[in-house]
């Protein structure tokens, strides 16, 4: 894969020299490139030339003088140029195993990249981590680091990612310690393999670590209809033993979901530290409804507006307390309606999962003059469900506008929206 350029940042020096989409990028300084990383690392200079292959075939030698550290203004179409270093676990609690066909081909692909990792935060299992790699990590002093960590039971790991190499976890993150590279970790609780004593045992090793853990994020195991292995689901007992077991140890955090299945309240912001895995749902809630206490609301509309949150089941409790709020605005109307997750099943309850369909079906009927989603919905920098279909085709079948909230951890927009009809 060539370091292929999708895009270029207004007024750069990308875009001042003329740089396109469809160009190719194919050394600096007579460097060849396998990702993100040697991009920025020879980029870091104040004289560069870029040899570059355009779109139209033709080469190009271009000499650039620029500051230290000046960004060039380049978006590349993926962090890695080289090939992607793909997953060889056979998890029996993979996500991506358990969708059925006809969704994005995307939403198909397994990778397990330290360097995508690094760069965008992906977890990896580090059963492919290589000496080669090691190397170029301690050289370049990569880090930090999501590793999808799980247990430290060498035998309970094998078992679980179903690949021999996966009982060298804790042997390459005691190797992380010894030179100093940081690194978060994950846990996907899997009821009766994973939790209760086993879960002890993992934290416990992990603690030993000390400062090397950055954070550890224990999320439960999804489970969809389609999936074919029988795997426990989290109910409230396990829930409620997870949270106190977290409890007794340092940076270590349940997923949202822990503390909804649990009935207990969200924590408060402090019991996530710095949200470092928001991704993984670890304080996203809280982290909504501390920001939406910043926001400055208008007090009243000029004229009377309908407005309709589709969420997710998850979100449902932190979406009505915002609700009811935006209530006491005189001529404000707003309503809460979580979207029911027909196409995977009643036991996924995310934002990021909802298909255009189960949309549809839940504001179709509803009056509302806008109904407001979350970008999670989407595919990144698209307007694409996880079903293929887009938001033009949810419009067309419900003849309704929507209005997406890019940050999902934040209302701000919404709150600089409804300020226009004041």
């Amino acid at each position: 894969m060539p370091a292929a350029v999708n895009s270029v940042i207004k007024n750069s020096i990308a875009d001042e020299l003329e740089i396109t989409a469809g160009d190719e990028i194919l050394s600096i300084d007579g460097n060849k490139m396998s990702d993100m990383i040697d991009y920025n690392f020879y980029c870091k200079s104040e004289m560069l030339t870029l040899e570059i292959k355009k779109k139209s075939g033709g080469i190009e030698e271009i000499e650039i003088e620029k500051d230290f550290d000046e960004d060039l203004g380049i978006i590349f179409e993926s962090a890695v140029f080289d090939r992607i270093k793909p997953c060889l676990n056979k998890c029996i609690f993979c996500f991506v195993d358990q969708q059925p066909a006809g969704l994005r081909d995307s939403l198909y692909v397994k990778d397990d990249d330290y360097r995508l990792s690094y760069l965008q935060g992906t977890y990896i299992t580090l059963t492919n981590f290589t000496e080669k790699d090691r190397e170029r990590v301690k050289r370049m002093h990569l880090g930090p680091f999501y590793v999808s960590v799980h247990t430290t039971n060498p035998d309970l790991r094998v078992k679980m990612l179903q690949n021999p190499n996966a009982g060298k976890a804790l042997e390459n993150l005691k190797w992380f310690r010894k030179n100093k590279i940081p690194f978060h970790a994950q846990i996907v609780l899997c009821p009766g393999l994973n939790d209760g004593k086993e879960l002890e045992r993992t934290l416990d090793d992990l603690a030993k670590l000390k400062n090397t853990v950055l954070s550890t994020a224990i999320v439960p195991v999804g489970v969809t209809q389609f999936r074919k292995e029988d795997l426990q689901r989290v109910d409230k007992k396990c829930a409620e033993e997870t949270i106190d077991i977290a409890s007794r140890y340092k940076r270590v955090c349940c997923s949202d979901e822990f503390f909804l299945i649990s009935g207990r309240k969200i924590p408060p912001a402090k019991y996530y530290g710095s949200f470092s895995q928001l991704d993984d749902g670890v304080g996203a809630i809280r982290l909504l409804l501390e920001d939406f206490k910043r926001q400055k609301l208008p007090k009243m509309l000029k004229k009377p507006l309908k407005i309709v949150f589709a969420t997710s089941f998850a979100a449902k409790d932190a979406i009505e307390f915002v609700s009811k709020k935006l209530n006491k605005i005189k001529n404000l109307e707003s309503a809460v309606y979580p979207v029911k997750s027909d196409y995977w099943g009643k036991d996924i309850t995310v934002a990021g999962l909802i298909t255009s369909g189960d949309l549809i079906r839940t504001v179709k009927a509803i009056d509302a003059d806008f109904v407001i989603i979350p970008s999670v919905m989407l595919r990144p920098y698209s307007e694409d469900f996880l079903d293929g279909k887009n938001l033009d085709y949810v419009k067309k079948h419900t003849k309704k506008d929507f209005f997406v909230i890019k940050n999902t951890y934040s209302l701000k927009e919404l709150a600089d929206y409804l300020k226009k009809f004041e």
